[in-house]
C-alpha cells in the first residue's frame, strides 16, 4: 500500500480532475466509484479496478478494510491518503472514504435495436437518470441508449442514485436516438402525457424499447413521430403528471408484470 501526503502529487491531481469535472472523466475515460456499495458490486461483478484510493482512517472500519484486502488481492494498486485530502475526491457527505478508480465501461452499440431497451431523450437531472438505470437494470433490461442532451451516466451523482445498476447495464452515450429508433427491430413506445393510449391498455408481453424525455419539454417531436406507439400513464388526482423517473419504473415494472405473467 502506497501513501500520499502532498497535495501537489500529480496522481492525486489526477483524482480530483476525476471527481469534480464530466470533461475530465470523459477525456480520461475513467470513472470514480464512490463508497463501500459501489466498490463492492464492482468487486462481485468486474474484479479488481485501476486503483483502489483510501482514507487512513477509514482503514479502521473492518467493512472497508476487507473490499481494501479484496481489491489489493485481486492485484488492484492501493494508495491511502490523509483524511483531510481523500474529502477533495469524495462528493458524498460523511461517507466511507473509500473510492475505486476504473476505466469507463464503452460497450460496442449494436447495428440495431433487437431487444427490450430505454432511450434516454435529454434527460438531464443525474438523480433522475440514475434512478432510470436502477429501475432498468432491477426490471430485467439490459440495454440503455442515450442522447447527447442526456446527464453523463458515469458521473458520481448518477453513480449513487443508480446503486450499482451500471454493472449489470450495456449503456452507450451520445447515441443518434431517430437512426436507431427508424432502424429498430422492435416496438418503440414514446411515453407522453398526451398520448390517447393507455400503459395498462397495451400488449407489452414482447420485447419494447422505452423512450423518456426530458423533464420538462417531454421526448421531441421528432422522436414522438418515429415511434411506433405514444403512451400514458394514467394517474387520478390534481398532480399534471409524473416525475420522468417514476414514470419510467412504472412503465417497466407494467412491461414485467405482463411477461411473468406470459
Amino acid at each position: 500500500m502506497k501513501t500520499i501526503s502532498s497535495r501537489d502529487n500529480a496522481f492525486y491531481k489526477e483524482l480530483k480532475g476525476l471527481a469534480t469535472s464530466s470533461q475530465a472523466r470523459r477525456k480520461a475515460g475513467q470513472s470514480l466509484l464512490d463508497g463501500v456499495h459501489l466498490c463492492q458490486s464492482w468487486l462481485d461483478l468486474n474484479g479488481a479496478p485501476l486503483h483502489c484510493v483510501v482514507s487512513e482512517g477509514a482503514l479502521a472500519n473492518p467493512e472497508v478494510a476487507a473490499i481494501v484486502a479484496r481489491a489489493e488481492g485481486a492485484g488492484a494498486p492501493v494508495t491511502a491518503l490523509p483524511d483531510a485530502l481523500f474529502g477533495a475526491i469524495s462528493q458524498v457527505e460523511h461517507g466511507v472514504n473509500l473510492v475505486f478508480l476504473i476505466e469507463t465501461p464503452r460497450p460496442r452499440q449494436p447495428a440495431a435495436l433487437t431487444q427490450s431497451a430505454v432511450l434516454l431523450d435529454g434527460v438531464q437531472d443525474p438523480g433522475n437518470v440514475g434512478s432510470i438505470l436502477r429501475s432498468a437494470g432491477a426490471a430485467g433490461i439490459r440495454q440503455v441508449y442515450c442522447s447527447a442532451g442526456t446527464a453523463f451516466c458515469w458521473s458520481p451523482k448518477v453513480l449513487r442514485a443508480a446503486m450499482g445498476a451500471h454493472f449489470v447495464l450495456e449503456i452507450f452515450e451520445n447515441v443518434d436516438l431517430p437512426a436507431l429508433v427508424r432502424g429498430a427491430g422492435v416496438p418503440v413506445l414514446a411515453t407522453s402525457g398526451y398520448a390517447s393510449k393507455r400503459l395498462y391498455d397495451i400488449d407489452l408481453r414482447q420485447p419494447a424499447a422505452w423512450v423518456l424525455g426530458h423533464e420538462g419539454q417531454g421526448v421531441s417531436a421528432e422522436l414522438l413521430e418515429l415511434a411506433s406507439l405514444r403512451v400514458a400513464v394514467p394517474h387520478a388526482g390534481q398532480v399534471e403528471s409524473l416525475n420522468v423517473a417514476a414514470c419510467a419504473a412504472v412503465c417497466f415494472f407494467e412491461q414485467l408484470r405482463q411477461q411473468q405473467q406470459g
